[in-house]
């Protein structure tokens, strides 16, 4: 025989030497939920190893994790009272607001900060705008996203995550945030974000489970994946600095397209129930969680994304999973 890929895999010298897929710590998001309050930290029983921080409190797990190289977080608001019109969203003393503001005045520019956009926290229905009719009515919520989106920018967000999914949206936020001279302040666009059973334990985190039928009529449908490119598309036309799949795991294929697609940099959000699998199959000695996770994160990165918001991602750096 001539030809022996084997060669290429004798050992873990060469096969370091020849991979084709690699990981950096640079390309970990890690979410956090906060809380109103004060010396709050409480774990979320639906996501082990994670928690609810109050802003004072989730200093300390900032210091923890810029200690191990991982600087960039996905923020997100949990425990807030709830109004029809989710006006709490974009109050300047709400949590997220408030831990931005703590958040940056201990760190400065050693931390790069993004925040969720969207109402479904701040609803008393748990759903991802303003109803009207007995549905979302989307232009309605783009004011509120829009609203929220710069009530993050004046409080110290270096990045904004509309994850709603109403049409339109990445546009309105764009032209609001220019017009009050937030240029700079990017958008991670929510583009490909799946109805998915895979949110679970997430709703569970940030009390935001809707209180009537479904998301159906905004999320996108995971039978569709032209479509998908579509929805893209649109929010790069609108002005997104960022392009995001949501779920991960279940949908390689979209990563791999969207990169394909674009010249824009693509997200893979590796989401909360991803998460509780692997975590409950490793507590019930199923497998090996480092072996599947670092399995998990380089096949998201073999598909395309050059940025992966995780869970795991604070394991990931703690333990040393990335060698290098």
């Amino acid at each position: 025989m001539i030809l022996r890929p084997r060669r290429l895999r004798k050992n873990p010298i060469i096969r370091e030497l020849v991979a084709e897929t690699r990981l950096s710590r640079n390309m970990f998001v890690y979410p956090l939920f906060l809380v109103p309050g004060k010396n709050q930290k409480n774990p979320i029983g639906s996501l082990e190893g994670q928690f609810h921080f109050s802003p004072d409190k989730v200093l300390s797990e900032i210091e923890e994790c810029l200690k191990l190289g991982l600087n960039t977080f996905l923020l997100f608001g949990a425990g807030e009272p709830k109004f029809e019109d989710a006006r709490s969203a974009y109050y300047s003393h709400s949590v997220v607001q408030e831990g931005l503001k703590s958040i940056k005045s201990q760190f400065g520019k050693d931390v790069f900060l993004i925040t969720d956009v969207c109402t479904c926290a701040y609803t008393t229905h748990g759903h991802c705008g303003i109803i009207q009719n007995g549905d979302v009515d989307n232009d309605l919520t783009l004011e509120v996203l829009s609203k929220m989106a710069l009530a993050h920018a004046r409080a110290g967000a270096d990045m904004v995550a509309p994850s709603d999914m109403m049409d339109g949206r990445i546009g309105s936020i764009r032209e609001d945030l220019d017009k009050e001279h937030f240029e700079d302040i990017g958008i991670m666009a929510y583009s490909i974000k799946f109805s998915s059973a895979y949110y679970g334990p997430f709703r569970d985190a940030a009390g935001s489970a809707p209180e009537f039928g479904d998301r159906k009529t905004y999320q996108m449908d995971f039978r569709n994946g032209r479509e998908a490119l579509k929805e893209a598309d649109l929010d790069e036309q609108q002005g997104a600095d960022i392009l995001m799949v949501k779920p991960a795991m279940a949908y390689l294929d979209i990563i791999k397209d969207l990169s394909q697609s674009t010249l824009l940099p693509v997200a893979a959000y590796n989401v909360s129930g991803e998460y509780a699998m692997v975590k409950a199959a490793a507590a019930a000695g199923l497998v090996d969680e480092e072996k599947l996770v670092m399995e998990n994160m380089y096949a998201l990165a073999r598909a395309g994304a050059s940025i992966i918001i995780s869970y795991h991602s604070k394991d990931i750096l703690s333990n040393q999973w990335i060698k290098s």
